[in-house]
């Protein structure tokens, strides 16, 4: 099997991207739409890319007219250059602040579990296996 790079990885995520996948919360209102497939997949995408090539995973405060909004999750490569492959998702002013390194989760996620799993497959379908989740 060839190996995987970025565009492989980046063309598979935003054809599965749908709404059984993204964040329960994001489903409502002004959010998720398939428009704008990105809106709540951050933080599963971000555990799909660091699934396959490691680095850090980075977190930062969403926020809207100065007031937060939420959390937005993106990935830190070992190279050190930082991968977003979500955040065409806010168009609509958001900014995002407070970016830190956090540990990934052990185990199964504490929630979005299945999405994850769901969107997990459906990269592998498109592109062949992953590695088993850390």
């Amino acid at each position: 099997m060839p190996p995987w790079n970025l565009l492989d990885l980046d063309k598979a995520l935003r054809a599965c991207w749908a709404a059984d996948t993204c964040s329960p919360s994001d489903i409502s209102g002004v959010a998720w739409r398939p428009d704008n497939p990105a809106w709540g997949h951050c933080d599963i995408t971000a555990l799909i890319v660091h699934d396959i090539f490691g680095g850090d995973l980075v977190v930062g405060e969403v926020h809207v007219d100065g007031e937060p909004e939420g959390f937005h999750w993106w990935n830190r490569l070992p190279s050190g250059v930082e991968l977003d492959l979500t955040r065409e998702q806010f168009q609509h002013g958001q900014a995002i602040t407070a970016a830190r390194v956090v540990a990934r989760p052990p185990g199964p996620l504490p929630r979005r579990w299945e999405e994850y799993l769901l969107l997990r497959e459906r990269v592998i379908e498109r592109l062949g296996p992953l590695p088993e989740p850390v």
